[in-house]
């Protein structure tokens, strides 16, 4: 048995996501989202987010880490703040001593609906059929559980 923690970060609300992985059975543990405070200056936001996955990492002890690799919008902005997101959301899995696999969104999505130009909304339904019952915190969580499914089909 595995514990895979899926993350989907981003500076506004990092979803994150930990499922089980028994051979090719997988079932869901929890799932989550950690927005921050926009009008809070950026060293809080990172820091609060930061603190926020380790309580995560504390609380369920995955053995391994996914997340969605970085891509680049056409604002440059939007860019390097979700990088610093991305950095917070790996050092924290760093400091935790967890291996981080990533996988581009596009392979995510491949991997979970079956195509890679998938929307958001095909995503969260497969979530839905892959792990029944769950209750999804919200579509940044449904995509961090996307990351963690793909992670185990893709290990």
């Amino acid at each position: 048995m595995t514990l895979i923690l899926g993350l989907d970060p981003s500076l506004s609300c990092t979803g994150w996501g930990v499922i089980r992985a028994e051979g090719s059975r997988i079932a869901h543990v929890a799932n989550g989202q950690v927005p921050t405070d926009p009008k809070a200056p950026m060293a809080q936001r990172l820091a609060g987010l930061q603190a926020a996955l380790a309580d995560v990492i504390a609380t369920h002890r995955p053995d391994r880490a996914a997340a969605e690799e970085v891509f680049v919008n056409k604002n440059p902005q939007s860019t390097l703040k979700l990088a610093q997101a991305r950095g917070c959301v790996l050092a924290a899995c760093g400091a935790a001593g967890l291996m981080v696999n990533e996988h581009a969104a596009r392979l995510v999505k491949k991997a979970v609906v079956g195509t890679g130009g998938a929307d958001k909304t095909q995503v969260q339904a497969m979530v839905k059929i892959l792990l029944p019952g769950v209750q999804i915190a919200g579509a940044d969580a449904a995509d961090a559980l996307a990351v963690a499914i793909a992670d185990a089909h893709l290990s």
